[in-house]
């Protein structure tokens, strides 16, 4: 304890270590060098407290509030590489726009726009007519409308259709997503009433019929987008449900949750219900999102009957879910795009991304590991390995797609030491761990971050071999 005590007392007052930021850093103001120097002290305090630090001198103390001025100064939210293979990643923002959806965002926001401004009428315009007329192109919908996310999406369509009625919905399809997203919770919110039908694994048209009466407000089904019930199973399709909606004048709806515009069978992928399928089914409304399998920014589609989806539209809670003017402009991009289907692969990173081929991701791995060989010590153990890539995002949850990964193991250096370090560079590289090897899956890193990782990689090992020294 007197040890400690020795310490705490060689912790420079902040008055000193302000003065000393001060004059390495005059241009900066001295309520922002007196926060890093609070902060600083009170870092090097819980070392010295928790036992993870047994010495201090001044060099140190400068070292650490100089580490601290630069994360002070560091934007929050920022570009990180990923090299986990997980394509649609939550945590990491999940899609990846296209050139041409940056482009249009960064001409609407650096410039005034007509977001709700008729240019034709010169009056007062309507901001969803930006992306309800591709949107209707593209699908054969009759109707379209487009808030900040699929939840929204959700939550708004079913207070607008159902509020104080019953929602008859499969027990096997009552939904959570990330985020504590479930089914039963938005559908309380919406003013819906749930009635759940079926066992978990099994539900029959049959069941759906008897739960209707004279309170039933409309028909949903969600489509099991981030798991899969297998074995002895049943359930109901969504052309029986509209059927049976037909025959007592019952609306129905479906939550397609990862919507897509391209049958990724067709690429190798397991089969997933198109945005236009569905719609073919005669179903009265489908919601999606729009930055999943899209490969849009963050939305939340709407489509179907115009009746429906103009009483959705003049719902008051449409004002607290709507579309900011970015979001508009990178959505409209990205939707011209899948016009050609193969332009909207080629240029649409989630999908390029997805369909490439096993073949090129190993010429890629293989290329990274040469790439390492030459600035890596020779104790650095290279490999490269098959494994297997996500689609992520609550997608494709059976997908498996094939993929090549450079693995790396470090005599000196421990895999979860270095996936740490990795996250402190700038960008910060986000790897996984597999077997005690830090594995670079190939697939979700963008052209061009090979040599980013190289050189990151190389600054760690060499500051890693001055420690040791």
């Amino acid at each position: 304890m007197a040890e400690k005590e020795i310490l705490l007392r060689q912790i420079p007052a902040i008055h000193e270590l302000t003065g000393t930021l001060k004059k390495r850093h005059p241009a900066l103001p001295e309520r922002l060098l007196t926060q890093i120097a609070r902060k600083t002290a009170e870092l090097i305090r819980g070392e010295i407290l928790s036992g993870k630090r047994e010495s201090l001198s001044p060099e140190e103390v400068l070292k650490m509030a100089e580490g601290e001025l630069i994360r002070y100064q560091r934007l929050n939210l920022r570009r990180v590489i990923n090299a986990t293979g997980v394509v649609v990643h939550t945590n990491l923002g999940r899609s990846v726009l296209a050139q041409e959806a940056l482009e249009a965002v960064v001409e609407v926001s650096s410039h005034y726009s007509n977001l709700e401004f008729d240019l034709r009428s010169g009056k007062r315009g309507s901001r969803y007519v930006h992306v309800e007329e591709i949107l209707l192109e593209l699908t054969g919908a009759e109707a379209a409308l487009v808030v900040n996310n699929n939840a929204a999406a959700v939550l708004i369509t079913l207070n607008t259709l159902a509020a104080g009625k019953e929602v008859v919905v499969s027990r096997g399809e009552l939904v959570e997503i990330g985020g504590s997203f479930r089914i039963p919770d938005v559908m309380a919110r919406s003013g819906a009433i749930l009635r759940e039908v079926g066992a978990t694994n099994r539900t029959h048209l049959k069941d759906y019929e008897a739960a209707i009466n004279e309170n039933t407000a409309l028909l949903m089904k969600v489509h099991k987008s981030n798991y899969a019930i297998v074995g002895f199973t049943k359930e109901v399709s969504g052309a029986e449900l509209v059927e049976l909606g037909r025959r007592y004048q019952l609306p129905v709806i479906e939550d397609l949750g990862s919507g897509c515009f391209v049958d990724f069978s067709r690429y190798g992928l397991l089969k997933e219900p198109t945005v236009q399928e569905v719609l073919a089914t005669g179903v009265d409304v489908v919601t999606f999102s729009g930055d999943k399998l899209l490969g849009g920014p963050q939305a939340g589609i709407i489509l179907g009957r115009k009746d429906f989806v103009a009483a959705i539209r003049q719902n008051p809670l449409n004002r607290a879910v709507r579309i900011d003017k970015m979001t508009l402009a990178a959505l409209e991009a990205t939707l011209r795009l899948y016009r050609d289907e193969k332009e909207a692969i080629e240029k649409i990173p989630t999908l390029k991304m997805l369909i490439t081929s096993p073949q090129e991701l190993k010429r890629r791995a293989v290329r990274l590991k040469n790439k390492l060989r030459k600035v890596l010590p020779s104790g650095a153990e290279l490999r490269v390995v098959e494994t297997i890539s996500r689609v992520g995002g609550g997608a494709l949850p059976l997908a498996s797609p094939r993929s090549f990964a450079v693995a790396l193991k470090s005599p000196h250096i421990s895999a979860s030491r270095l996936e740490a370090a990795l996250r402190e560079q700038e960008p910060p590289v986000i790897a996984r761990i597999e077997e005690e090897a830090l594995l670079f899956d190939l697939r979700t890193v963008l052209p061009g971050e090979e040599n980013l990782i190289c050189k990151t990689l190389e600054e760690i090992f060499q500051k890693e071999a001055l420690c040791q020294n």
